[in-house]
């Protein structure tokens, strides 16, 4: 019934149901939240803000204590109706993002039940947890590199540089896959720490990525911009508008004073979602200014522990970066807005340099 939905010419165009998936997403986030969130805090699922590695952060995230977690789960339930109910199934594009966000939202999700119950403080070991966001991110880099020899086989294993050329990586484009997806979903999940803050950079990309996704999809546009034509990327508008609206409604929610915060249930499913994203429009290496806050972010942690292990000091008062800016005495809500800034500038510098090709 659904699948002849788009024999019609309004439910055909892939505008119309990227504005519908989005517009769905967000009321579905919506309905779905404050069940969720009740839910949530009759099963005492709430966050343990005291880690035991910093006593001054301790104090400064005291208030935030037993706000309840695991909001992912609502997101991308939201996300995945929209893409059921809009998406075109009939493009196997669409099916792997449906099974890249389900699986890294169950292992979210499992790591967040260890963390919340008590079984396991610290959730799901290291090793484990990155286990599974590679085998996700490498079955995802598999299909999508199958459906491309099908669809678009001269784009299937390239990697476009910025303003001209391109690296073949043949048969190592799966790996290269599975890189971008466990980076990004990392990166989000470090980026995840203050009200707002992750949700908020994170729509913007994805606004900005379905922009791209748009214009890649049509031979006119990017003919037009000099980019590569990828006519799988058609429904990663869709995609990218669903994940948009549901973490706009999330947000809702999420907004100082957060009444749920995302988890790992929500920023693994939707940082790999973002690496996916950027892979299926073969536009993978611009996501390092698209998503620069997550760059920095993930970056400021790395150079932490990398500082610290040759000098035996610490180069900022604390890591990831927006814990830093707390130390240093500004507001949570300021250093989340100043962060969205960035974010909306990175995005807009990004889309600027399409002409440039």
């Amino acid at each position: 019934m659904i699948h002849r939905l788009f024999d019609l010419e309004f439910f055909s165009t892939i505008t119309s149901r990227a504005a519908m998936a989005g517009i769905g997403a967000f009321l579905a986030c919506l309905a779905l939240g404050p069940r969720v969130i009740r839910w949530l805090r009759s099963k005492r699922v709430g966050e343990q803000v005291a880690k035991g590695e910093s006593p001054a952060l301790d104090r400064l995230m005291g208030h935030k204590k037993d706000t309840p977690t695991m909001g992912g789960v609502f997101v991308c339930a939201a996300a995945l109706l929209a893409l059921a109910l809009l998406g075109n199934f009939r493009s196997r594009t669409l099916s792997i993002f449906a099974v890249t966000i389900g699986a890294l939202g169950f292992l979210g999700a499992v790591d967040d039940y260890l963390k919340l119950t008590g079984k396991r403080r610290a959730g799901m070991s290291m090793v484990a947890k990155l286990i599974g966001q590679v085998l996700v991110g490498y079955g995802a880099g598999v299909w999508l590199y199958v459906v491309m020899l099908r669809t678009d086989p001269d784009h299937a294993s390239r990697v476009y540089l910025p303003f001209d050329g391109f690296v073949d990586l043949g048969v190592w484009y799966p790996a290269f896959v599975m890189l971008v997806v466990t980076a990004t979903s990392n990166a989000v999940n470090i980026t995840d720490g203050l009200d707002g803050l992750a949700g908020g950079c994170l729509a913007i990309a994805v606004f900005a990525y379905a922009t791209i996704a748009y214009v890649v999809h049509r031979p006119d546009f990017s003919g037009y911009l000099g980019l590569p034509h990828v006519r799988s990327a058609a429904e990663t508008t869709v995609a990218c508008t669903a994940i948009l609206g549901a973490t706009l409604g999330f947000l809702w929610f999420n907004g100082h004073p957060a009444q749920v915060f995302m988890g790992d249930s929500g920023s693994l499913p939707l940082g790999g979602a973002l690496g996916l994203i950027a892979c299926t429009t073969k536009q993978e290496l611009i996501l390092i200014v698209i998503g620069g806050v997550f760059v920095v972010e993930a970056g400021s942690s790395f150079v932490q522990i990398l500082f610290y292990k040759l000098t035996g000091k610490r180069l900022f008062r604390i890591a990831p970066l927006h814990h830093h800016f707390q130390f240093a005495g500004l507001p949570e809500t300021k250093i989340t807005l100043r962060f969205w800034i960035c974010a909306a500038v990175l995005a807009v510098a990004s889309l600027a340099t399409l002409k440039l090709r």
